[in-house]
């Protein structure tokens, strides 16, 4: 253990101190020090680590410390909903692109985390925390850059620790439709073979702290749900869809955009109601697979598009107040369930600035189970010429370019 705890402690090496974690099979790297501290409001300080500072994403999320599928999430101490006292911490989430709005599987992680934390140089407000005794449930105030995330997580007793046999639930921030029945054209040489004579896709656009696009298996000419093809095939399908949807002519105009809200695809979820886990006690149970970011895949059933399908279901007319359904993962789903999110619409609210579809949204709560995985510190040796890390797909690229 002598040189596991030198290099531990060896400041001149950078060490970057993390809590690894998974949700359904979803990695969450929770980063507790070694970033750069910065100031300003929370979406200042992620356009700073965006700016001037990405190699530090890079370096805790891409090969060789991480992986094409890793996820963090970057402890804040300072914000401007901190300091008003509307959130008790905040947070920045990283992926292998960049930087993103909402994540509901790292904050299921980081709900469970923030309860067993004491230190209170990682999280100075932990002993605010409001602790309910007859429920034996704390609550966290998370500030995100896509507003607040209140944190519901099941404790012991005595409210020391979470509880891993129950599960952590968050409060969305307002979740709405953005767009219904958008037809996206497919030009001639990008069409698939499972598209057949079809010229175009009929998608939902919808936001959950993020912008997504939800899709049919069948929609994309796969008759047999997603059990009808492997990985590869929907990654490049999505990818297209995607494409297409961004380039559609007057988009932006076709989608009820809040003024406050910036439009960024951010995900495909390929959405499949036949091959699915049943789970009990639920009004219903759909599985999906999500590609985000750069076609990363997710493996948890996507928190924040669970809230997402939840506000479209609403708006379509499928889901009543306080009526829970069920999402699986390719995961869950191979788990007979174990694993899936839960979903429930727990209240109607109005869209500041919205119009047409997103006028009124949803708030929604979203249930999931996280684990803890490890304790890591990674290390960054100044003679090291691939120190800030890379994709493997990118080498790839960049191979095909010479």
């Amino acid at each position: 253990m002598d040189l596991y705890e030198s290099l531990s402690n060896t400041s001149s090496l950078n060490p970057i101190r993390c809590i690894d974690m998974h949700t359904t099979g979803e990695a969450t790297r929770i980063i507790l020090s070694g970033f750069p501290q910065l100031q300003g409001t929370l979406l200042e300080q992620k356009r700073e680590y965006a700016e001037k500072h990405d190699q530090y994403r890079r370096l805790t999320m891409l090969e060789p410390r991480g992986h094409d599928g890793m996820y963090g999430a970057l402890i804040v101490r300072n914000s401007e909903l901190i300091s008003s006292g509307e959130a008790h911490i905040a947070v920045l989430y990283l992926h292998n692109e960049g930087y993103s709005t909402m994540c509901g599987h790292a904050a299921i992680a980081l709900g469970r985390f923030l309860v067993d934390t004491h230190d209170l140089n990682v999280f100075p407000l932990r002993n605010t925390l409001e602790f309910d005794p007859k429920t034996h449930t704390t609550t966290v105030n998370l500030h995100t850059p896509c507003g607040i995330n209140r944190l519901r997580v099941p404790t012991t007793p005595d409210g020391t620790k979470s509880d891993p046999s129950r599960p952590v639930s968050i409060l969305s921030v307002p979740s709405f439709a953005g767009a219904l029945d958008l037809v996206v054209e497919i030009p001639e040489y990008l069409r698939w073979p499972e598209l057949g004579q079809r010229t175009s896709v009929t998608v939902d656009v919808t936001y959950g702290g993020a912008w997504f696009c939800m899709v049919s298996a069948t929609e994309l000419g796969f008759a047999g749900g997603l059990a009808d093809r492997d990985m590869a095939t929907f990654d490049r399908v999505t990818r297209i869809v995607k494409a297409q949807i961004a380039e559609t002519e007057n988009l932006v105009e076709q989608i009820a955009l809040p003024l406050d809200i910036p439009w960024y695809l951010y995900g495909v979820m390929v959405v499949d109601r036949v091959n699915t886990a049943q789970v009990d006690g639920v009004a219903a149970t759909e599985s999906g697979l999500c590609f985000f970011a750069d076609q990363q895949i997710d493996r948890s059933p996507t928190g924040g598009c669970v809230a997402a399908r939840m506000a479209l279901a609403h708006a379509k007319g499928e889901s009543q107040l306080f009526e829970r359904h069920a999402f699986n993962s390719f995961v869950s789903a191979a788990s007979n369930g174990r694993g899936a999110f839960i979903g429930s619409n727990v209240e109607e609210v109005a869209i500041a600035s919205g119009h047409g579809l997103s006028t009124k949204g949803v708030v929604v709560r979203i249930e999931g189970e996280a684990f803890y995985t490890g304790a890591v510190t990674f290390l960054k040796e100044p003679e090291d010429p691939i120190r800030d890390g890379f994709l493997v797909k990118g080498l790839e690229d960049a191979w095909g370019r010479k």
